[in-house]
């Protein structure tokens, strides 16, 4: 069965002649010449894959991409940007928003054709990617009389990779589900009326994200960014109800998520509160290196990120690391951290 395409494109002659060609490599096409009419089309026919202009009359690329990752059936669907305007500003904002891939006008047949292919096969890799806590769901369910609603929730997984820095939701944003890191990291922030960042939370693979929204209907209380490249799986809120509506079991696995990621949270503030600067920082070090899967290896945070762990400030912050690294409890080269003397931070006094 041929993969179907959507082309959103104002400009007729490069829509038409692009239309052309995929039609030609086999693609079946759908095309819009707005992005208004755009985005009608994505949420109607469910490509398996979008090319967006920039610049477009009624509403932009970056419209169009907003409105799509907003909703979620269209935003595991790959999207690549078409642009005449090759500025580095326009092509990061882009991709921070979440776009795979771009391509700069005027781009020749192959140009085309191997970026969807290569995102096309990168999707299909996605998609089959294997996650303990998936297969954990999956125990569940034959322990829980079938529950045919589960199985569809693993069945229908969907994945999309966010690159470094690409925001997975914003602080405010109406809870869609329940995210499950499948790989990288993921940190989650909240803004303090003043201004400062508060880190709520680091995420490894297998950990899940939006528990709070999704189980007390509400927006999300913090902005859950990618620390490096990630692969997050979104499982649907209107399926996870049902079960949980259901299914007895289904719900106590939820609710001990969420006692668990409560009782972190009140771990983080009594150590703000009540600790030194130097227990707070190897605390934080501690916590960083059980969630590396090599933890020999070191792990990687910058200044801001560790001052927003920690609700310290930056200098103080800078000041400790260098004070450990003197003390030969860590090592440090760049943002990379390699713990020397585990038990020496696990055991440092108040």
């Amino acid at each position: 069965m041929s993969k179907t395409l959507l082309i959103i494109e104002d400009n007729n002659d490069i829509r038409e002649n692009v239309v052309e060609i995929l039609e030609l490599a086999g693609y079946n096409v759908y095309q819009a010449s707005n992005g208004k009419a755009g985005v009608e089309l994505a949420l109607q026919h469910k490509p398996s894959l979008i090319l967006c202009d920039i610049m477009m009359p009624e509403l932009d690329g970056y419209g169009v991409l907003y409105m799509l990752s907003k909703n979620p059936e269209t935003v595991h669907i790959p999207f690549i940007f078409l642009t005449a305007r090759a500025e580095r500003l326009d092509l990061r904002k882009g991709m921070e928003m979440g776009a795979d891939d771009y391509l700069t006008k005027p781009f020749d047949d192959m140009e085309l054709l191997n970026a969807i292919d290569s995102r096309l096969k990168k999707k299909e890799m996605q998609e089959s990617f294997y996650s303990p806590s998936l297969d954990q769901l999956n125990h569940l369910l034959s322990k829980n009389n079938g529950l045919a609603e589960l199985k569809k929730i693993i069945g229908e997984r969907r994945v999309k990779e966010f690159k470094k820095n690409q925001v997975v939701y914003y602080e405010g944003d109406k809870g869609s589900g329940l995210y499950l890191l499948l790989s990288g990291k993921v940190k989650c922030i909240k803004m303090a009326k003043d201004g400062r960042e508060l880190m709520t939370g680091i995420y490894g693979a297998d950990e899940y994200l939006g528990i709070n929204a999704m189980l007390l209907n509400e927006k999300h209380a913090d902005t859950a960014t990618a620390m490096e490249d990630s692969m997050v799986c979104l499982i649907p809120k209107e399926l996870l109800e049902q079960l949980i509506n259901q299914y007895p079991d289904v719900a106590r696995e939820f609710i001990k998520l969420l006692a668990q990621a409560n009782r972190g949270k009140e771990e983080q503030l009594l150590q703000m509160a009540y600790h030194s600067i130097r227990k707070k920082m190897a605390e934080a070090m501690v916590r960083l290196y059980e969630q590396q899967p090599k933890p020999e290896q070191g792990f990687k945070i910058s200044r801001e990120d560790l001052a927003a762990l920690t609700g310290m400030a930056s200098e103080s912050v800078s000041r400790t690391l260098s004070d450990f690294r003197d003390e030969n409890l860590i090592s440090k080269k760049g943002s990379i951290i390699t713990i020397l003397q585990l038990e020496a931070l696990v055991q440092m006094k108040n």
